[in-house]
């Protein structure tokens, strides 16, 4: 599968480009495209990452399936030939990284949810004894299991910004106390839930963050879900509580990128031809364990 950095459709109408994804409008719906490329630290990096944006876009539709009977979500088809007519003309290029999805009004704020303690949050607890201000019991250690899992929102930052923790009653201010309540509910449930069906096949989901919008005045789920690129995911069989664990995700080039001396804003390095066919590898392998 050829990398994708970027999709230029001129039939369609191109209406944002994120870290990952180009948004195109479709009058009645949108089409999300996912590129290979790969962000760190809020910074896009120069290198795409083989079969990210398949991998992306296939794990996200195996979840969205899944967890349709806890809330609606906004996938119609990933199918081209499902698809309207003008996609079809551009089928190399969106086949196996595409999905139609409706048009909702995003909310504002990251929903995160962590079962395990690693990555800043573990950084969080050594200093302040607790997860954006959710005191947590004395001597955890470090990957501990959390619970139950705590629900920690964010701010959604724009590209080149980082986002930032925010408390439960920061979001209730941007959103509302009854629209707040159902996000973080919802959350914790598929969390829950999904984690269940990730550890029978081996595979533990250590945090994962998700995003919501509102559809016709109902909350539905947006965006992408339990992929390597919002999920830590790591191998039930080597966990070890006490150090770090080896990742089957984004923290991967994240581990590689700390090495560096770098600042952590743009540009971003290049990253080495092992790193990249190692997290290819490492995405690959993650889908096929999750949706086998």
């Amino acid at each position: 599968m050829k990398v994708v950095l970027k999709t230029d459709i001129p039939d369609l109408k191109l209406v944002g480009r994120g870290k990952v994804r180009d948004i195109y409008d479709l009058g009645n719906y949108l089409l999300i495209v996912t590129t290979d490329r790969i962000s760190a630290f809020d910074v896009i990096l120069p290198n795409g990452i083989p079969y990210k944006g398949y991998v992306l876009t296939q794990l996200s539709k195996f979840w969205f399936e899944k967890t349709s009977h806890i809330v609606k979500n906004h996938l119609i088809t990933t199918e081209i030939e499902d698809m309207p007519e003008v996609c079809k003309k551009y089928k190399d290029i969106l086949e196996g990284r595409s999905m139609l999805v409706k048009k909702a009004k995003p909310y504002p704020v990251e929903c995160v949810v962590r079962g395990y303690i690693t990555g800043s949050a573990w950084k969080d607890y050594l200093k302040t004894g607790g997860v954006c201000g959710i005191l947590l019991p004395e001597g955890l250690k470090e990957s501990q299991k959390i619970e139950p899992p705590i629900f920690t929102p964010a701010t959604k930052a724009e590209i080149g910004e980082h986002d930032e923790n925010i408390s439960f009653d920061e979001m209730v201010l941007k959103i509302g106390d009854k629209i707040a309540k159902k996000l973080r509910d919802y959350t914790i449930e598929i969390y829950n839930y999904c984690s269940k069906i990730a550890e029978e096949k081996g595979i533990i989901i250590a945090d994962t963050k998700m995003e919501f919008g509102e559809k016709d005045g109902e909350i539905i789920l947006i965006d992408e879900l339990l992929t390597p690129d919002s999920s830590r995911f790591w191998f039930k069989a080597s966990y070890e509580v006490g150090k770090p664990q080896e990742s089957m995700d984004k923290q991967f080039v994240r581990n590689y990128l700390e090495t560096l001396d770098w600042d952590k804003k743009a540009p971003g390095p290049e990253l080495p031809d092992s790193i990249i066919e190692q997290t290819s590898k490492r995405y690959l392998e993650i889908m096929e364990i999750l949706t086998k």
